[in-house]
């Protein structure tokens, strides 16, 4: 899929017709915009523009299928306000760059909280 930047509330991005795609439901489904492309032309709210400031933080949600999840390299960033839970535990953790004999299992991230400092679950 390549590098991407993944949206964060307060920031402008500049759109162009090959990063709109990308971008395009989140903008338009997500933050209520009338979005379209006419002649080449970006028009946001009946406004011609090339870049758009978001309102919420987005999330890039993987499933744990790597190569064969409906995740969000399918249906695209996830909103803040989507967000219905955080994880508890890490159940296993492998680095994939080791052999099983060499350190693969990483035995100090097992059943650990994956966010310390968000530990009663706020986001």
């Amino acid at each position: 899929m390549g590098e991407f930047w993944i949206p964060k509330r307060g920031t402008t991005l500049h759109l162009t017709a090959d990063n709109l795609p990308v971008y395009e439901r989140a903008i338009r489904v997500y933050e209520g915009n009338d979005l379209e492309m006419r002649e080449g032309k970006i028009y946001i709210n009946g406004e011609q523009t090339d870049h758009y400031t978001f309102k919420m933080d987005y999330y890039w949600m993987m499933g744990d299928n790597r190569d064969r999840s409906l995740d969000s390299r399918y249906w695209g960033f996830v909103p803040e306000d989507h967000l219905v839970g955080s994880p508890v535990f890490i159940i296993v953790s492998l680095d994939q760059e080791r052999g099983w004999l060499d350190g693969k299992i990483r035995w100090d991230r097992i059943l650990r909280n994956p966010n310390p400092d968000k530990s009663e679950g706020k986001w």
